[in-house]
């Protein structure tokens, strides 16, 4: 059962071409996993055509950018262009993503062990910050950390904890400079979540912190 998802003032920008293009990706990618918020997505939409009906002059310009933004965006693809592959492979375990993130199995780099029973996917977003596929073996668990910046997660497969909360397949969580967790899974399978950091982590907890001076590399993209 998917219990986190966008806020309805994200969920209406995204409706709206009105948030970054990477925060568009991992949001569309909740949408393609979550019932409740595609029907949201899909009232935002008609809210946003009722304002077309009554303001057609200006909303019509708001509607142009938009298209002119999506059009130009690194994460645009060619409408005719060969659909690329939906599975995620790792290590002989294959994932089946949503369709949001189907353009990023051309863009993700090979799978790297981090410390721990951690791995990591870079995956290039043009520059728009540090993406990645992370997945967690049982007993695998990333440093306690805070952040400089957001950091966006959503949850691909299988489950995770962090000290907050309990997070399944569909979750969608940002975090800020407010929050210091403990990313870990129990699950058997392992988790497999995708991540946005438009700032280095902070560690704060025993020796990962002397990795602070090299953050930026940590999830390199």
């Amino acid at each position: 059962m998917i219990n986190f998802h966008p806020d309805v003032k994200q969920i209406t920008a995204f409706s709206g071409g009105n948030c970054s293009a990477n925060v568009a990706l991992i949001i569309a990618a909740h949408i393609d996993m979550c019932p409740r918020c595609q029907r949201l997505c899909l009232q935002a939409e008609e809210d946003l055509a009722a304002e077309v009906l009554l303001q057609p002059s200006a909303v019509a310009e708001n509607l142009s950018a938009m298209m002119l933004n999506i059009t130009q965006s690194p994460l645009a693809e060619p409408i005719l262009a060969k659909a690329p592959s939906m599975l995620l492979e790792l290590d002989g375990r294959f994932f089946q993503l949503p369709r949001a993130l189907h353009r990023c199995s051309k863009k993700t780099g090979n799978w790297s062990r981090l410390a721990g029973k951690l791995w990591h996917a870079p995956v290039d977003i043009g520059g728009m910050g540090q993406a990645g596929f992370i997945y967690m073996e049982k007993g695998g668990r990333v440093p306690e950390h805070t952040h400089r910046g957001n950091e966006f997660t959503l949850v691909i497969d299988g489950t995770f904890s962090d000290g907050l909360a309990d997070y399944e397949g569909g979750d969608f969580t940002r975090m800020d400079s407010r929050n210091k967790h403990v990313p870990y899974s129990d699950a058997d399978d392992g988790c497999l979540v995708f991540t946005i950091l438009d700032k280095p982590l902070h560690f704060t907890s025993g020796i990962a912190r002397l990795l602070n001076p090299f953050s930026h590399l940590f999830f390199k993209s």
